[in-house]
C-alpha cells in the first residue's frame, strides 16, 4: 500500500511539472517574421505550435527569395519540425534547399544520446568541428543529449556552448553574450527585450523579450548584406 502511494505521488509530480511547463510557454499557436536583406522584404519565417499532452510540437517555415530586375537570384527554402516532452527535446527532422544545394537532417534522443542522420547534395564543411559530407551518403553522428537545436525560438539556448544546427547537422560551437536591455521596433510598436550576441560557428544577434519569446534577429548573410527579422504581431 506504501509502495503505491509513493508511486501514486511521483506520477502526481510528473505530471504537475509537465502541466506547469506547458502553463509557462509564452508563445500562441504561431509566430511570425517578415525577414529583410539591407531594407528589402525578402521572406518570411513562421513557427507555429502544437500541444497535444505533455508533447509539443513545432514547426518551421522559411521562404526567402532575393530578386533583382524581376529575376529571383537567390532562393531558400527550409521545413522543420521538432517535438519536445514538457521542456525536453525528443526529436527533429528538417529539409533545407539553399539555393539549389539541399540538406536534410534527422534527430533523436535516445539512451546513448541525440543521434544525427545526415544528407546533403555536395555540401562542403559547415563548421571547424565539421566532418563535412560525402556526396549521396549518409553521415551519422552521436551528440550529447543536453543538445539543443538551433531553431531560435527557444531562449534555453542563450546557457549553451553548442547546439545542433537544424539545417545541416553539424554541432555548432558558440559562445552566447548578453549584450542587455534594448527597445525594438516589431510591426505594430515597440517592445523592451534582451539583446544575445552570438559568436563562433553562429555568428548573430538575438533579442528575447520579457516573456521569453524570441522578438528579433539580425546578422550578415555570405554576400556581406544585413539580414534583419522584424516580428509580426
Amino acid at each position: 500500500m506504501k509502495r503505491r502511494l509513493i508511486l501514486a505521488l511521483m506520477l502526481m509530480g510528473c505530471g504537475s511539472a509537465a502541466a506547469q511547463a506547458t502553463a509557462d510557454f509564452p508563445y500562441g499557436p504561431s509566430h511570425v517574421f517578415a525577414a529583410f536583406r539591407n531594407g528589402e522584404r525578402i521572406g518570411t519565417h513562421t513557427l507555429t505550435f502544437q500541444q497535444n499532452g505533455d508533447k509539443r510540437t513545432v514547426t518551421t517555415s522559411i521562404d526567402f527569395a532575393v530578386k533583382a530586375l524581376g529575376l529571383t537570384m537567390y532562393r531558400y527554402m527550409h521545413r522543420g519540425q521538432e517535438v519536445w516532452n514538457g521542456n525536453t527535446f525528443e526529436s527533429i527532422a528538417t529539409q533545407t534547399d539553399d539555393n539549389g544545394t539541399k540538406f536534410g537532417i534527422k534527430a533523436r534522443n535516445d539512451a546513448t544520446g541525440l543521434a544525427v542522420v545526415r544528407e546533403g547534395s555536395g555540401a562542403p564543411k559547415m563548421t571547424a568541428s565539421d566532418v563535412g559530407f560525402q556526396q549521396g551518403t549518409p553521415n551519422q553522428a552521436t551528440l550529447p543529449s543536453s543538445t539543443l537545436p538551433s531553431t531560435h525560438w527557444n531562449l534555453n539556448q542563450v546557457k549553451q556552448s553548442a547546439m545542433l544546427n537544424s539545417q545541416n547537422g553539424a554541432l555548432a560551437k558558440v559562445q552566447i553574450t548578453p549584450r542587455g536591455r534594448e527597445t525594438i521596433k516589431t510591426a505594430n510598436g515597440t517592445l523592451e527585450a534582451t539583446r544575445y550576441t552570438y559568436t563562433g560557428d553562429v555568428q548573430m544577434d538575438q533579442w528575447f523579450d520579457d516573456r521569453g519569446r524570441w522578438v528579433k534577429s539580425a546578422f550578415k548573410a555570405s554576400d556581406g548584406s544585413t539580414i534583419e527579422y522584424i516580428l509580426q504581431e
